[in-house]
């Protein structure tokens, strides 16, 4: 992508947070909606717009047709406050990337550090423990 569309996708993705956080009274769209990405068109045409919906699958179900229901009202808001010559038509997607970072998260905080700890203990043969510098000092040599 260019920069002039990086930076419209950046202002796209902010005016459509602003007017989500603002203008719309949705209450489907009550919850926690991030705008996390707009990825455009070349032509600029057309734009997928990637949200994140803090709940389960039924509330991010209800805010991705909230923002359907509500996609010519975002359009015209976008079009009076971002000037281009053309508005693109926006397509809204979940994005599931946060759900998944925090799903891996937690699989790694499930994992107990003890047992590596002691797996890697165990790996070093006993060898290298009784040669190493340490164990010289405790003999009294």
């Amino acid at each position: 992508m260019s920069r002039r569309t990086d930076r419209i996708n950046e202002q796209l993705r902010e005016e459509i947070s602003t007017v989500l956080a603002r203008q719309i009274k949705d209450p489907r769209l009550n919850g926690v909606i991030s705008i996390t990405r707009v990825d455009s068109s070349s032509d600029l045409r057309s734009a997928r717009v990637y949200i994140s919906v803090l709940g389960n699958d039924k509330q991010r179900k209800e805010a991705l047709e909230g923002l359907q229901s509500a996609a010519s009202f975002l359009r015209r808001e976008i079009r009076d406050r971002i000037n281009m010559k053309h508005t693109p038509f926006m397509t809204y997607l979940l994005d599931d990337s946060i759900q998944e970072a925090d799903h891996l998260l937690r699989l790694i905080d499930d994992v107990k550090p003890e047992g590596i700890l002691e797996r890697s203990s165990e790996s070093i043969p006993n060898q290298i423990i009784a040669d190493s510098p340490a164990s010289n000092l405790s003999s009294g040599d």
